[in-house]
C-alpha cells in the first residue's frame, strides 16, 4: 500500500467515526474535510467527488457492521427463530445504535432518491439480506430468502420504536416475536 492509499485509510477511518456520531446531517464537503482533518482540496484528492466520499466510507461502516455481525453470530446455519432473537439482540445493543441510526438515515435519503443513496441502501441491504441467508437452516432457496427478508424487515421495524424514543413498543414486539406471535393473534 502506498502513502496515498493509507492517509485515505485514516481519512474514511475518521470519516466513518464522523458519520456514525453525527449521521447524515454534518456532510457537506468542508464538514467532512474537517472531520477528517483535511483541506477540501485534499479530501477530493484522495475521492473524486462527494458522492465517491459517501459511498466509500458509508460502504466502510456497513463493512464494520458485518464485521461485528460476524463477531457476534458465528458463521453457522441456525433455525429462523434462533436467528432472529440473536440479531434482535445485537442490534438492539447501545453498540450498535449508532449504526443503525445511520442505516436508518441511509434508507430516508434513498427514499427521497438523493444521490448516491439509492443505490448505496440496495447494496447494503443485499449485503445484510446476503449475510442472513447464509446463517438461516432452510434448504429451500427461495424459503430462505424470504425468510431472511422478513427477518431484516422485523429487526429494522422494531429498531424503529427504540430510535424514535418507544422502548416499550420496541420490547412488547420482540417479546411476542420472540414467542412466535402475530397481530393476528386473539387475547384469551
Amino acid at each position: 500500500m502506498n502513502i496515498r492509499d493509507t492517509q485515505r485509510a485514516v481519512v474514511i477511518e475518521r470519516l466513518s467515526s464522523h458519520l456514525l456520531e453525527h449521521g447524515l446531517a454534518q456532510t457537506s464537503l468542508r464538514q467532512l474535510a474537517t472531520a477528517a482533518e483535511v483541506s477540501d482540496r485534499m479530501l477530493l484528492y484522495y475521492f473524486a467527488d462527494k458522492a465517491e466520499v459517501l459511498t466509500t466510507t458509508l460502504s466502510s461502516v456497513a463493512q464494520g457492521l458485518v464485521t461485528a455481525l460476524d463477531a457476534a453470530l458465528p458463521d453457522e446455519r441456525v433455525a429462523p427463530d434462533v436467528l432472529l432473537t440473536r440479531a434482535l439482540a445485537l442490534m438492539r445493543s447501545p453498540i450498535m445504535l449508532p449504526s443503525v441510526r445511520l442505516w436508518l438515515e441511509i434508507v430516508i435519503a434513498a427514499a427521497r432518491k438523493q444521490a448516491p443513496f439509492p443505490q448505496l441502501a440496495a447494496s447494503i441491504m443485499e449485503g445484510f439480506l446476503g449475510w442472513l441467508e447464509q446463517r438461516l437452516d432452510i434448504a429451500d432457496d427461495q424459503q430462505r430468502a424470504e425468510t431472511a427478508a422478513h427477518i431484516l424487515a422485523t429487526v429494522d421495524g422494531i429498531a424503529l420504536f427504540d430510535l424514535v424514543g418507544r422502548p416499550d413498543l420496541a420490547n412488547a414486539a420482540q417479546a411476542l416475536t420472540e414467542r412466535g406471535g402475530t397481530t393476528t393473534e386473539r387475547a384469551t
